[in-house]
Formats: structure tokens, sequence, C-alpha cells
């Protein structure tokens, strides 16, 4: 299958990666052009959204998008990667700890917050990513991120000592296992981040989500549902195509502070325009 262009929410199980999960894709569907637009941990499960053909270019603004997520938080032990997948350093009896000392204290982690990526992750610094650094036994000094954490709901006690459920809202770049690994330090000692599930990609929610066997292309256009849209008539259609500027107070205005999806009359997406002082330019054009 060829020239096929889409996006696909797929449910990544675990015990793979993202890549993996785009190799399987390509497999699938028959073509190369897939990218996915955000990790998940091997470990991790649930929403993994992808963009195929040209809607491979629309994946920077799924990306950008908040994130939910479900799992749960070891209390009274700590590991090398701050999630089950690591190594024991660090434990210490937190069986004092209650359901609501845990609650009060990821109360207090809401908002906006400084956080270090871990060195287990996929951030790239001196053109190494982190976890390929992690494996060679190299440690780097990282800079820290503003994120923000939205909701942090501790639902209840979870399976096994020291374990509670919880569910978090956020920005796009939060690391759960960070928050986990913080929320441990707040009430006193060590933590590690299990189970973890993505929930929610934007509007792209597990209920979407569907195993590669059974993976629908949805089109182009949902990969920017989120954004202002401005539709246009056939003589503005073709300008658009031809990747022109446009007058954002012209015979179709583009309102509000931008980018904006362009559709054409039939529904189906042209481009995705930002602004630019008193006009709009094209910043991804998909018909050519």
């Amino acid at each position: 299958m060829t020239g096929i262009d889409g996006v696909a929410v797929v449910d990544k199980p675990a015990g793979c990666t993202s890549h993996d999960v785009v190799a399987q894709v390509r497999r699938h569907l028959g073509t190369r052009k897939v990218g996915h637009a955000g990790t998940l941990d091997p470990d991790a499960t649930g929403v993994l959204v992808l963009g195929v053909g040209r809607a491979t270019r629309l994946l920077r603004y799924v990306g950008d998008l908040p994130k939910s997520y479900a799992g749960e938080v070891v209390l009274g032990v700590g590991t090398t990667t701050l999630d089950a997948g690591g190594e024991v350093v660090a434990t210490a009896d937190m069986g004092g700890v209650t359901l609501a000392h845990v609650r009060a204290a990821a109360a207090g982690m809401v908002g906006r917050l400084e956080q270090v990526p871990p060195m287990v992750s996929a951030v790239q610094v001196g053109g190494r990513r982190l976890h390929e650094l992690a494996r060679e036994g190299v440690e780097v000094e990282r800079a820290a991120r503003v994120v923000t954490v939205t909701r942090f709901d501790v639902l209840g006690t979870g399976s096994g000592e020291g374990a509670f459920r919880v569910e978090v809202d956020c920005s796009s770049g939060t690391y759960v296992r960070s928050l986990a690994a913080d929320l441990g330090a707040a009430l006193g000692g060590p933590a590690h981040l299990r189970r973890l599930r993505r929930t929610a990609v934007g509007a792209f929610t597990e209920q979407r989500a569907r195993p590669v066997e059974q993976l629908e292309l949805l089109p182009p256009r949902a990969a920017v549902e989120h954004l202002a849209e401005v539709a246009v008539d056939d003589e503005v259609a073709h300008l658009v195509r031809t990747g022109r500027r446009l007058d954002r107070a012209g015979p179709t205005p583009f309102e509000g502070p931008g980018p904006w999806a362009v559709v054409a009359g039939d529904g189906s997406l042209l481009a995705v325009y930002r602004a630019d002082d008193g006009r709009a330019r094209p910043e991804v054009v998909l018909a050519g």
C-alpha cells in the first residue's frame, strides 16, 4: 500500500519500544513513512499517536498536546530508572505513610514545576540520547525544564505494600517517573513508578486507541483538530496549495492568534498557517 496519509492512535503494549510500534505499523500498512508523536517507555502502555505519509509533518502539533497518565507509585523503594524496570538502589520503611499523607503531598506538586530529565529519558545532550549514555554508565549534567501538572490525584491504595494508584494530567515533556520519585522524597523516602499507562494525548483518548492489527487510519485533519479552523473557497485553496501568504483580514479572515488549520470545501486539510504580523504564512502545506 502506497500513497496513504493519515493519523493512527495505537494502544501500545508493554515490552516494546515506540520505535518497535512504528516498525509494526510500517509492515502492516506497507509504507515506510510512519512516525510517532512522543515516545512511551518500553514497560508503559497506552496511547501512542502516529502519523502516516504526509501526516508525519503534522506530528509537531500533536507532540505539544497535554498528556494524561495512570499508574502506581510504590513508596519505600527507589530504583536506578525511577520505575520498576531498574535496579533497587534505596529502601526505607514508609509503612507509617497514610493515604491522606500521600494525597496532601501530591496536591503540593500541582502547578508549574522544574524537572530535571532522568538519565533514562530520550532527551538529547551533546547529540546523544540520555538513555544511550545511561546504558554506558555515563551520567551528564542536565538542565531543568519547566513543566505543568494540572492534576495529580491519588485514587487509593494499589496492589502490594506501599503502592498507591495515581492519575496525572500534565504538559508535554513531563516525566511521571520523576513525579513519583519526588512524591516519595516529599514523604521522606524513596519511591518509584510502575504500571504506567498513557490514557490520553489531547483529545486522543485510550477509547480511540487500537492494537496495530486493528489499526484505523484517521484523516490528516485529525492531527490538528485542536487548532482554530479556517475554511476557504476554491480560489483561496489554490493560493494555499502554492504556499502563498494571505492577509489575515482578507475575504477569508484568520481570527485569533493562530495557528490555523486551513481546510478545503470538502473538509480536507490543505495546510497549517501561522501568524506573521498582519499576514498568515504557511508552516506546513499538505496539498500541492
